[in-house]
């Protein structure tokens, strides 16, 4: 029996009930991991630790936005 890889998805926002809904929302598949990051500059580190194979990415968040992420 073979498994299939799990695929990594990133979700950067400010806004916590946002990145938990997500959070639910995917894991309720199988199919995924899922990282999280509060801001910006979390989100570049997160991604360079991780990289995943989708980023969901909040554009308007304080700091480092979603367009200089």
């Amino acid at each position: 029996m073979t498994t299939t890889p799990k695929f990594t998805i990133l979700v950067v926002d400010d806004n916590e009930q946002n990145r938990a809904l997500a959070r639910a929302t995917l894991e309720e598949e199988d199919d995924y991991t899922v990282v999280l990051a509060a801001t910006g500059q979390q989100g570049v580190e997160q991604f360079e630790r991780y990289r995943p194979d989708c980023v969901l990415l909040d554009i308007r968040m304080p700091g480092l936005d979603g367009f200089a992420v």
